[in-house]
Order: C-alpha cells, then structure tokens, then sequence
C-alpha cells in the first residue's frame, strides 16, 4: 500500500493491516505519540482519502474523506492520504507509570484543592498535557491536568471537590502527606504549540485553570512573544482562585493580560458580567490566524469553540480539553 503523508508530500510503502502509526515509525515519519493505546489523542491525524479501519472521531468503524483518527488505532486497508497536522509541532513523552509522593495539599477555593506530587524519577511532558492519578485502588483512578511546567520541582494538580463524588468528596478527609500514589501519563493532545508568532487566546472555568496557567507559563517562560490573553469564567467571585498569580504573570510579562468573566458579578465587580463565550464576542471579534486553547467542562469547550470559530478562528487551530464527570 501507499500512504501520501500531508503536507509534506512524501510517499511511504505500508502493509495492509498495519497501523498508521507503524507505518509512520518505520518510515521515519515525525508524528506526536505517548500511550500507544488509543486514551491520550496525541496521534490524531485526518484521511484526505483512502479507507483505514479503527476508532475514529465519528465513532466509525471505518474511516474515510476527511475524518480525523488515532494512528495508532488505525489499520491501513487502501492506498491513502494522511495529513498530520504541525508536523513540527511533535512530541513523544512515553507515557509511563510511576510511584509520586504527595507533599502537600492546599485550599485554592471553597471547593478546589491544589495536589503537589514529587516524583523521584524524571516526568517530562508538555504544557497542557494531563495524567491519570490513582488514589486507591477501588474506582480511585481521576484524570487531571498539570498546571505548572517540566521545569518545576513538583507536579501540582488542581482538584475540584465534588459533593458526594467516589473519590473527590473523601480527599479532605483521607490525603496524607507523604502517602504515596500511582501516575500514569503524560496524555492529551491539547498542548502547548510552540513554534509560532500567532496570537494565543486560552479560555478556561473552573479547575480548567489548570492545563491554561500550564500552556500559559510554558510559553511566557520559554521566552514566547506571542500575545497571550486569558479568558477565564465562574459563576460568581467565590469560585476564583488563582487571580494574585495572574497578576503576577500579567506584570512580569507584558506580552500577558487576562480577563475574568462571572456569571454572576456582585453589582461592585469590575470583572465581565456574563459567560466566557459573551466575553469572547466582545472582547475578540476577530479571530483568524490565532491560535485557541479551550479547558473546562464539555459544554463551555463545545460553545466557546463555536464562538471562536464564528470568529474567524480555524478549527484545526483550536486545542481543546474538555472535563467529562467520571463519578468523581
């Protein structure tokens, strides 16, 4: 079989039933990868045409004419067109699994918690990347996103208590310094795209902070003159955390400004009254050539994509991480 590999416009010789991402790997065809297992996303690319058969963004057992897939999940049956998207953009952090020690566990918000972990063992990924943490061993395994960089000397997570959640509702309780946790990662193809001058808008509620304030960091501390600009949403001005390091960033990096948006303000607020997407449409009516950071939960992604995109954004720009409810 031949695979025409887009848009470098290199043409590769597979055997039928393999993965794409096999194919790629022993044509030395750059691709971002991590788990190898279908969980993580890293190793989405879309078929121009051709047929593959596998898991694919519309749940299709066979994938075809535009449809994006996991390479590799995806078994080669006809010749194709692939096209892998940033192709110098790649990352291969293994995904792995570790022991991480909790060294501290602190209030950020009413209802948010900051997880520090030190691993002894070297944890590379990137910003925005997420992993999946083990607390017990009973439906105690969450996902959540580091929000600080490979550089720090810990791993810090932001962890929203859910009342009555499986595993959230009893770690106020139950944490121990010093205790010991499982990690597995790192996951997620919604990270940090580095080699760019295109303006950055990142969209965050929630502990959706988390994965932004890590894509955020990653690019002002690796010296990144892009122009960032945070949105980030609550319902009201008790469910904030966060703001004094924003301000922080905000006078440390000029190249960085942010804004918060509250679905309900108090009436002396000076913060945008109204939902992330509304502070969207007032704030950046255009937005071709940017490039979109979204995290918090499915239905803000979903919307503020939309809205983004009204504006000019290209879909294939916009990185989400959507926060879907594991019985947390």
């Amino acid at each position: 079989m031949e695979i025409l590999i887009k848009p470098t416009n290199k043409t590769i010789t597979a055997t039928q039933g393999s993965t794409l991402l096999e194919a790629f790997l022993e044509n030395q065809i750059p691709i971002s990868y991590s788990c190898l297992s279908g969980r993580c996303g890293t190793c989405r690319c879309k078929v121009i045409e051709g047929t593959v058969s596998g898991p694919s963004a519309a749940e299709g057992r066979l994938a075809q004419h535009g449809q994006f897939v996991l390479a590799c999940q995806s078994r080669i049956e006809t010749d194709s067109i692939i096209e892998i998207p940033e192709p110098d953009e790649i990352i291969t952090h293994p995904t792995k699994t570790v022991k991480a020690q909790i060294v501290a566990y602190d209030v950020l918000s009413n209802d948010v918690r900051s997880l520090k972990l030190k691993i002894n063992k070297g944890f590379e990924y990137s910003p925005g990347q997420f992993a999946n943490l083990t607390f017990w061993r009973e439906d105690g395994t969450r996902s959540y996103s580091m929000a600080g960089v490979t550089e720090d000397d810990l791993l810090e997570f932001h962890i929203r208590l859910v009342p009555n959640g499986r595993v959230t509702s009893k770690l106020d309780e139950h944490i121990e310094i010093g205790a010991s946790i499982k990690l597995n990662g790192p996951l997620g193809a919604s990270y940090l795209r580095r080699k760019n001058n295109d303006p950055m808008l990142c969209v965050a509620t929630g502990t959706g902070l988390a994965p932004i304030l890590s894509i955020v960091r990653g690019a002002l501390e690796s010296g990144m003159k892009n122009d960032i600009h945070l949105v980030f949403g609550a319902r009201t001005e008790e469910d904030l955390y966060g703001l004094g390091y924003l301000d922080h960033l905000a006078t440390e990096y000029t190249n960085f400004q942010y804004l918060i948006a509250l679905d309900h303000a108090n009436p002396n607020s000076t913060s945008f009254r109204g939902l992330v997407t509304d502070a969207i449409a007032a704030h950046f009516p255009e937005l071709k050539n940017w490039r979109i950071y979204l995290a918090g939960a499915p239905a803000m992604v979903e919307a503020a994509s939309l809205a983004c995109t009204k504006r000019g954004a290209d879909i294939e720009r916009i990185y989400a991480d959507a926060f879907y409810p594991s019985g947390v």
